[in-house]
């Protein structure tokens, strides 16, 4: 994935979980059945919640070689 890509998707990441700004994400190649490459970018954060605690964020993006998302989810 270029550079240019992966600072698009991070900077929407960013954007939409604050807790992960900065946060490099783990990438790994996904094949398509029609030989389009897309990317699985795994992001790993915590957020500071009310009371002191905090909450583990795992966010998954699927993307495309030119940066657009295809899907974003998160767990907790």
């Amino acid at each position: 994935m270029n550079p240019n890509a992966l600072s698009k998707i991070n900077k929407q990441v960013g954007r939409q979980f604050p807790e992960l700004d900065g946060v490099e994400p783990k990438v790994v190649v996904q094949k398509t059945p029609d030989e389009n490459r897309q990317f699985l970018l795994t992001y790993h954060g915590s957020a500071e919640l009310p009371g002191g605690k905090r909450l583990k964020r795992i966010v998954r993006v699927v993307a495309d070689a030119a940066g657009q998302v295809i899907r974003i989810s998160t767990s907790r």
